[in-house]
Parts: structure tokens; C-alpha cells; sequence
């Protein structure tokens, strides 16, 4: 099997291999070579036979799986939804870190219970890192595919968070404000890993893997001709959203980084913004905090 990933160019090849035998003959890693001589049965032969298939075709085997790991969550996945990828979890990570503060800060009397949004939840990972964390907060998830927020829907429901979530439906920060009107209060956080691959990324070979167009929702990818259509209105609209101290979290494409970090130092009711780097180096999220300005006018 691993060789025939290698001649076809699968990622990770040898990982892949080892990843789908864990899944069908549901065993860990350290299993398959402590017990290399286990026969297997005629379905599970039928089974990878399939899923070998499948991933020679370039299926991302995360979707084979049907699963992925994400910030320590075992969340469920299928071709609705984007796959969890590790620079993601910068978000979780960092809204944690200024909520532990933030906590600590807040008095007795009165104690804190963040409101959070998540704009393109996709499978819920974000949201779902987040709350699994912070077990005084709420959260409104949004999408505009109602396919993807059956997915979070799903995962919520599995993890036992979905009574602190609320799902809407709708376009960028449409349902949110929605929301926030009917409950008469202001975000915390407002976190999202929007559409943000440019054309020009979109299509060069080198940049978008055979695992990625035609199997990932496109829908769910691209960012237009320059990748900031739907980054660039939430950076214009979603300070308003946010109460004072509030911080807005958003992932980009790295080669938007100085357009980005120029359109929210701009921003009258921004202060600190900075750019997060990945595990490569590369700027990816968006960081800034509610200043205490009043609100622009309508």
C-alpha cells in the first residue's frame, strides 16, 4: 500500500497507510507492528481494499476516516465541511489565553460569561475548542451552508455543548447581528476562518494539492480574486459587534498579511492589531482588540 501511495503522490504516504489500517482494523499504531502476522478478515480486506482506492484518487484520508483530531476533540467530518488543519487552533489557543485573564479580572459578584461567534463554523471545530475550555461561555455558529451546520450541529450534539451553542444560518455577520439584537448583548470574541484563497493560489498547481480542489467544499476555500471578499467585511463590520475589550480572530492567507494588517489598523474601533504566525512562520491570524471609542453611526 505504501508504495503505491508513493508512485501516486499521496500525502504523507507511509502515515496515510498506517492511518487507514488503524481505522479498519480498529487498533492503534503501535498495534500493527507489534502484531504485523494478524490475519485479516475477509471485510476488513474488502474495506481497505476500498479505502485504498479512494485515497489513490487523492481523497484526503481525513475523509476517509471520517474523523480528525482537533485541538484534543475527535471531530466528525465529510465533503461538507473544510478538515481541521493545526494553524486553526491558534484561534482557540489564543482566546483561551486572554480569557484567563479576563476571568481572573472579573468580580465576584459578577462573574464573566462570554459571548463568542464564529462565522463559517464549518464542522463547529473552533467553536466546539473553544467552549469545551471555557465552560461559562456561549456561542452563536454560523454558515452559509446549511450542510455544514448540520455537520456542527452533529459534533455539538456528540460532545455535549450544543445547549450553550446557537446555529443561524445566513451570510457573514447577518445572522449574528440577528442574534445579538433578540439577546440585547455584545460579542467577546468573534472568531472565524473565512474563504480566503485567492485566484491567483486557487489555481497554481503548486500551491493547491490534488487532496484539495475537487474533494474540500469550494465553497468553503475560495476568497475571491484577491482573497479578502468576505475577510475584508468582517473587518470593516465586525468591530461593531464587539463590546469594548472585545477581540476579533480571524485566519488569512499569509500573502495578504500587510493588505490585512492595513485594513484593521484603519479601523476606528481596532487598537493592537498583529499578525499570528504558524508552526511555518507564516502570519495566518489576525489579532485585534474593541477600543473603547463609541460606536460608528449607522
Amino acid at each position: 500500500m505504501i508504495d503505491a501511495f508513493e508512485r501516486k503522490g499521496v500525502d504523507e504516504p507511509r502515515r496515510s497507510a498506517e492511518l487507514l489500517l488503524e481505522h479498519v482494523l480498529q487498533c492503534k499504531r503501535m498495534h500493527l507492528y507489534t502484531h504485523a502476522d494478524r490475519p485479516a478478515s475477509e471485510p476488513e480486506r474488502d474495506a481497505l481494499r476500498t479505502l485504498t482506492a479512494r485515497a489513490l484518487q487523492h481523497e484526503p484520508v481525513q475523509y476517509l476516516l471520517g474523523e480528525w483530531s482537533f485541538f484534543g476533540l475527535t471531530i466528525k467530518l465529510d465533503k461538507r465541511v473544510l478538515i481541521p488543519r493545526p494553524c486553526t487552533e491558534i484561534i482557540p489557543t489564543e482566546v483561551l489565553q486572554h480569557a484567563r485573564t479576563r476571568r481572573a479580572d472579573a468580580p465576584a459578584e459578577d462573574p464573566w460569561s462570554p459571548l463568542i461567534a464564529d462565522i463559517g463554523t464549518g464542522s463547529g471545530c473552533i467553536t466546539l475548542a473553544i467552549l469545551s475550555h471555557l465552560h461559562e461561555a456561549c456561542a452563536i455558529a454560523t454558515d452559509l451552508s446549511p450542510d455544514a451546520l448540520d455537520v456542527a450541529r452533529a459534533n455539538a450534539e456528540r460532545l455535549q455543548l450544543a445547549d450553550r451553542i446557537t446555529f443561524a444560518q445566513g451570510d457573514l455577520l447577518e445572522p449574528v447581528a440577528r442574534e445579538l439584537d433578540h439577546c440585547g448583548k455584545l460579542l467577546d470574541y468573534l472568531v472565524s476562518n473565512p474563504p480566503y484563497i485567492p485566484d491567483h493560489e486557487w489555481n497554481d498547481p503548486a500551491m493547491m494539492g490534488r487532496n484539495v480542489k475537487g474533494h474540500e467544499p469550494e465553497l468553503a476555500l475560495r476568497g475571491g480574486v484577491d482573497g479578502m471578499r468576505l475577510v475584508r467585511p468582517l473587518i470593516e463590520r465586525g468591530p461593531e459587534l464587539l463590546r469594548p475589550g472585545g477581540m476579533l480572530l480571524i485566519e488569512i492567507a499569509a500573502s495578504n498579511a500587510d493588505a490585512t494588517l492595513a485594513l484593521a489598523a484603519r479601523h476606528p474601533l481596532l487598537e493592537g492589531e498583529c499578525l499570528l504566525r504558524d508552526l511555518d512562520g507564516l502570519p495566518r491570524i489576525l489579532v485585534a482588540q474593541r477600543s473603547s471609542a463609541p460606536a460608528l453611526p449607522n
